[in-house]
């Protein structure tokens, strides 16, 4: 890195400190106008952002469809972006939160209130909405946060960024609450993974393996993400027929490229001919190529043979792994086997079953009679989310603007001294 850019990114650091310190005091409802402003100006700002995607995919005109996919832009996405400010807007108020309260025999009184964690360091990838999205979780959580958008996706990002400045401005918030990296040097991520100084308190990479793996490899401060979404879909032998089919071809083919598309489909050896060709049939007619053991292939020899690398594998495209398993005990076995732990859905009308999958899977979301493409924060009522986290420490699941707070305690007392 040159010394140029290490300064810059230096100075972004120490602007950003700075401005979680007023984001940090400002009023829920100035942070509230500038949502609702920003989300004004995503929908007056169409034409241009809808330009600037249009670039970004012409310079990715040889990429995956699954790529760009991730990147594509249009009115109802962009409309989608602004909603989804406007609903982080409606949220409650995430801070002063009183977490718990008591009292000591000394009469010391305790409470612990939750706090912004400060300044975030968002990396991501291709979409370009996330650019959106972080910005509001953040400033509606009071953190100030530096976003390091994917190079593919450098102008729309560009174009959304000046969209939340526009409400920064009218709240009358420091513009360096939201600071959108211009560079595209891979260095720079690497200056942010050394925290800029000590300015950073925590970095989201939201990405692909390679990206995850880096960030979690070499990053000085503390890390909230999801390296895989390995998710799988298990049809018990009491599924509804329909709703199975339903549920596998939403799961797996809605959007291919999102972290919450069913990789992996288990079918019950009970129901595999009367349930799984069916299945197996409409995934095959919608272009997904299917990976079977052998089980599989011996009812739907248009399978391929499925390897021990499939169990394993986040295709992120229009491909999906199937195996059959002899009852839901084998399929929690399987899921713990090779699961990330991110998502994992049974389809089943029998409430035991469902409710012993659903106890015994430590992933971060479990579902029952659902698509697993439900794991997204918008959809769990948080307006958006900034990732997934699939760690055991801090956040869960969809992260939204509760989970990028921590906590303070707050001790009142009346002169009392320890002996």
């Amino acid at each position: 890195m040159s010394g140029e850019l290490k300064r810059e990114m230096l100075a972004m650091g120490a602007a950003a400190r700075d401005a979680a310190r007023t984001l940090r005091e400002s009023s829920n409802d100035t942070r509230n106008e500038a949502l609702r402003v920003a989300a004004s100006a995503l929908r007056a700002r169409v034409p241009e952002i809808l330009f600037a995607n249009a670039e970004d995919l012409k310079a990715a005109a040889d990429s995956s469809a699954a790529m760009r996919d991730r990147l594509t832009l249009n009115g109802k996405s962009v409309e989608a972006a602004a909603r989804g400010l406007e609903a982080i807007a409606a949220l409650p108020d995430p801070l002063a939160r009183v977490l718990a309260h008591w009292k000591q025999p000394n009469g010391l009184d305790i409470s612990r209130i939750a706090t912004p964690i400060g300044v975030i360091g968002m990396i991501y990838e291709s979409r370009p909405n996330v650019t959106a999205d972080a910005a509001a979780l953040c400033i509606k959580s009071g953190n100030a946060v530096i976003l390091r958008g994917g190079s593919d996706s450098v102008r729309s990002s560009r174009a959304i960024h000046a969209a939340m400045l526009d409400g920064l401005q009218a709240a009358g918030l420091p513009e360096a609450c939201v600071q959108l990296m211009q560079t595209t040097d891979r260095a720079a991520v690497g200056e942010m993974l050394q925290g800029l100084g000590g300015a950073i308190d925590l970095i989201i990479p939201r990405g692909g393996k390679s990206l995850v793996a880096r960030v979690q490899s070499e990053a000085r401060v503390p890390v909230l993400a999801h390296l895989e979404g390995i998710c799988h879909v298990y049809v018990h032998k009491d599924a509804k027929l329909e709703m199975a089919r339903a549920i596998v071809l939403n799961a797996k083919t809605r959007r291919t490229g999102v972290c919450g598309a069913a990789e992996t489909l288990l079918i019950d050896k009970a129901v595999l001919s009367s349930h799984g060709i069916a299945i197996l049939n409409d995934l095959k007619s919608v272009g997904c190529e299917i990976r079977g053991d052998e089980s599989i292939r011996a009812v739907f020899p248009a399978a391929k043979a499925a390897t021990e690398e499939d169990w394993r594998t986040e295709y992120l495209d229009a491909v999906i792994a199937v195996k059959m398993v002899d009852g839901v005990e084998d399929a929690i076995r399987h899921i713990e086997t090779y699961g990330s732990h991110h998502t994992e859905s049974i389809v089943t009308e029998d409430a035991a079953t469902a409710e012993r999958f659903l106890a015994a899977l430590d992933s971060a979301i479990v579902l029952w009679n659902a698509s697993t493409q439900f794991a997204d924060g918008g959809e769990f009522g948080m307006g958006a989310e900034i990732g997934i986290g699939t760690g055991k420490l801090h956040a869960r699941g969809p992260v939204g603007v509760e989970q990028l707070t921590t906590f303070k305690y707050v001790v009142r007392g009346t002169g009392q001294t320890r002996p």
